[in-house]
């Protein structure tokens, strides 16, 4: 048979264990959502499947077993990915600063909306984070069973799991987007910031540490 689907069960169960944790992409959705609500979510999400995409196909092409056999490559991609991350978190502590400023001043009293691009943040987040890489690499090969054709499993594979993923990611874009009126307090607005870039900050150390 060109498809194997007796290890789909199991597939499906293992991507939903894998798609309810937290990371990167939960964070960058969130504070998207809820700081300039559901259209730039929306933008942030379509950023962040562009990339996943890409790294699903090198999976699938066999590109991304070559990148990641050379280990200069992939510790540049991992310093790459760190540091962009480091700056979401710096630009976000940034913000923090000169609302804190500008408020006792007099002149503002709630963070002023993120410029940043969040298609861009998205893409630019994922692309250069080789987790995604790595993770589909060891992951999907992991159930391609007795198919025939081992790349047309991959492909459906991929395809489920980014499916999978990006039902849940609306989820949050839209819950968030629906509740991000009441989250307008400075205070609760304020604390938001300060988790996203303690968390950026505590992923990008671990990224490097990995």
């Amino acid at each position: 048979m060109p498809l194997d689907l007796t290890p789909l069960p199991a597939f499906l169960l293992a991507s939903t264990v894998v798609i309810l944790t937290p990371g990167v992409d939960t964070f960058l959705l969130l504070r998207a959502s809820l700081t300039a609500g559901r259209r730039a979510g929306l933008c942030a999400l379509a950023g962040i499947h562009t990339a996943s995409i890409v790294q699903v196909a090198l999976v699938i092409s066999g590109l991304g077993a070559l990148i990641t056999s050379q280990p200069a490559v992939l510790s540049t991609l991992k310093w790459i990915g760190a540091a962009y991350l480091g700056y979401l978190a710096a630009t976000i502590l940034r913000g923090l600063w000169l609302t804190r400023k500008e408020s006792a001043e007099g002149a503002l009293t709630t963070p002023s909306a993120d410029p940043a691009n969040p298609y861009l943040r998205g893409l630019l987040s994922n692309l250069t984070n080789p987790k995604m890489l790595l993770f589909s690499l060891a992951f999907l090969p992991q159930f391609v069973g007795t198919a025939a054709r081992p790349a047309l499993q991959l492909v459906l594979l991929g395809a489920v799991f980014l499916v999978l993923a990006a039902l849940w990611e609306l989820t949050i874009v839209l819950g968030a987007a629906r509740i991000a009126d009441r989250l307008q307090h400075p205070r609760v607005a304020k604390s938001l910031d300060v988790i996203s870039a303690s968390a950026l900050l505590t992923i990008s150390v671990g990224l490097v540490a990995s």
